[in-house]
């Protein structure tokens, strides 16, 4: 069942196991406050282990590896999928406290692309130590570093 998230008030559900609940919880809320303040869109999310949150966390992984050789060694705990201005955005979040998301236009000519966010206190993982991370401050998830690639794929 969809877990609508709240970024006013923060909370832990679905992300217990995680070292980093507390800032992983901020980053998914922040995730959410986006959504609602640029598309009056709601974040909901699922457990990784549900049906279609297997089938979320499946399509992530399948970007990553076939975009980039790269394979997320953290557990999924929830997955994500909102579609709004002809955008699907699928979210994944892991027990490391690594959010990530693809954008994926679905019209042709569209923007596609791929961004990690680290929780504060999370060190990068090896798996993407190749990139460049910049930071973000944000009132419910402290500071979080981001990275991207674009899409070049069709999915």
């Amino acid at each position: 069942m969809p877990n609508v998230v709240d970024f006013v008030n923060v909370s832990t559900a679905g992300l217990e196991s995680s070292p980093v609940a507390d800032a992983l919880a901020g980053l998914r809320a922040n995730e959410a406050r986006y959504f609602k303040n640029k598309y009056d869109a709601t974040l909901a999310t699922e457990p990784a282990t549900s049906a279609k949150g297997k089938k979320l966390v499946k399509y992530v992984a399948t970007v990553l590896e076939n975009e980039r050789g790269i394979v997320i060694e953290s557990p999924a705990l929830e997955a994500s999928e909102v579609e709004v201005e002809g955008i699907r955005w699928t979210h994944v979040f892991y027990e490391s406290g690594l959010g990530v998301n693809v954008l994926y236009t679905l019209a042709d000519a569209g923007k596609r692309a791929v961004g990690f966010k680290l929780s504060e206190g999370m060190e990068s993982p090896e798996e993407l130590s190749a990139f460049k991370w910049a930071r973000q401050k944000s009132k419910l998830a402290g500071t979080i570093r981001g990275t991207y690639f674009v899409v070049k794929g069709e999915y």
